[in-house]
């Protein structure tokens, strides 16, 4: 987040955090379910422990939700740096890590300055920028002013460590096929 506003974002995303609701993920009025199993919910709870340790500013969430099943508080944490473990692994989780940049160019030598490149999300009012992130940033997705928007025939897949191939649209069926070459030498005894 711009320095210039990274107190008014960090102060919002938590207020709008402590409002989601968290619960049966088939109900209407559910904003967050439950992770899929106890090893994705006991890694996403040791990543929010590793955050605590190494500094980060816990804003919200952090705790299970009830007895049942895996459901854990959306999670923010404000004053994480990069070289922070939240910052630098794949959670996949309810946990929001909020850094600060000051300029386009950093933004995009920090981003790339992982090994990691599934998505990447920019909100801009300006064109430029966006052109310029876009094309700066290695990751096989990148949103601009949305968020999590899949389509049948957009290609979907990362860069670096982040998956393998691409899955969707024209290339995702390049997995399934196998390349044949033939060679044939012509009648003519034109080749030897």
């Amino acid at each position: 987040m711009h320095e210039k506003i990274y107190d008014e974002f960090v102060a919002r995303s938590t207020e709008v955090s402590r409002k989601r609701k968290v619960g049966d993920p088939f109900a209407a009025e559910t904003d967050q379910g439950p992770q899929v199993d106890n090893e994705q919910f006991a890694k996403i709870m040791n990543y929010i422990n590793i955050g605590q340790k190494e500094g980060a500013k816990l804003m919200t969430g952090c705790k299970r939700i009830g007895k049942k099943g895996y459901f854990i508080e959306p999670t923010v944490f404000a004053g994480v740096t990069d070289d922070m473990t939240i910052a630098k692994e794949e959670i996949f989780g309810p946990v929001m890590s909020i850094l600060k940049f000051k300029n386009i160019d950093e933004v995009i030598q920090r981003a790339n300055n992982s090994n990691y490149g599934l998505g990447a999300g920019i909100v801009t009012r300006s064109v430029e920028n966006a052109l310029k992130l876009s094309n700066g940033i290695r990751a096989g997705t990148v949103y601009v002013n949305c968020y999590d928007v899949f389509d049948a025939n957009t290609p979907f897949g990362g860069f670096k460590d982040s998956g393998v191939g691409r899955e969707l649209g024209e290339y995702g069926l390049r997995n399934y096929l196998e390349t044949k070459t033939v060679i044939i030498k012509r009648p003519d005894d034109s080749m030897p």
